[in-house]
């Protein structure tokens, strides 16, 4: 089967049992580290539900990634810009970071804006960056889909877990998500690193929170996002305006 990032042919490593109905082969790549399953025919009885049942972090992992996204913003980003969370979900994560005072909007093609409505991104501008978290492994064609969020901005941030060396069982890695069949890609840093070279940008791994970047990221930035369990993020928004207050107005009619 032909590698979906890099073309190259990609090797057979077996079947896994997905969602206790479906046998799945995954392959393998030699060149790129990537590994994907065979084209996912059982996608449409996975999605039944956008946000999988078995996903209990989703709540916490929004609140843990607004604290981080709040340093790195503050300092390496222009935090008067623009941004946007593709694959944006139920639009938590874009609710919260308005509530800390960037201007975040939502785009989401699978799942209703429930909780930033009035936010949704326009797709035909720019923005400083683009967040998209826990979705890289969703794609079922990942190039084709980080095209599509190159043509908004040169600054991809994600979350997604990397791929082991060696490749593990199917009991030996949770990331699989067999349970849901929503999981079809998956990346090793040496993937990553290919991707970024692609498009001529910069990949930084910032102890598991990635960035394909034009943007030159200093080493200390990793330690500096540790310090949200001191509460550097909390004195960041200090420096911040909240648009919890504007965005009621404006969405009551009232501005």
């Amino acid at each position: 089967m032909q590698c979906k990032i890099c073309s190259a042919e990609s090797a057979y490593i077996g079947n896994f049992h997905v969602m206790k109905k479906y046998s799945v082969a995954y392959f393998s790549c030699p060149v790129c580290g990537f590994l994907q399953t065979e084209e996912p025919y059982w996608l449409e009885d996975a999605y039944a539900m956008p946000i999988n049942i078995s996903d209990t972090g989703y709540m916490s992992r929004n609140l843990y990634v607004s604290q981080k996204m709040t340093i790195l913003f503050s300092l390496f980003f222009d935090k008067n810009g623009k941004y946007l969370d593709y694959a944006g979900g139920y639009g938590v994560f874009v609710r919260l970071m308005r509530d800390i005072g960037f201007d975040f909007y939502w785009s989401d093609k699978y799942t209703q804006n429930l909780f930033a409505r009035g936010f949704e991104g326009d797709l035909k501008v720019g923005y400083e960056a683009v967040t998209t978290f826990e979705s890289f492994e969703h794609f079922v064609n990942p190039i084709q889909e980080i095209e599509n969020i190159l043509n908004f901005s040169k600054n991809i941030i994600f979350t997604t877990e990397l791929l082991p060396y060696p490749i593990p069982e199917p009991s030996e890695w949770w990331y699989y998500g067999l349970d849901h069949g929503q999981h079809i890609s998956f990346y090793s840093e040496k993937t990553l690193k290919y991707i970024a070279r692609k498009y001529k940008l910069s990949y930084y791994n910032l102890r598991g929170l990635h960035l394909i970047t034009e943007k030159n990221i200093p080493r200390y930035a990793k330690y500096l996002l540790r310090l949200t369990t001191l509460g550097f993020d909390k004195f960041l928004r200090k420096k911040l305006k909240s648009k919890t207050w504007d965005d009621y107005l404006k969405m009551s009619g009232q501005k």
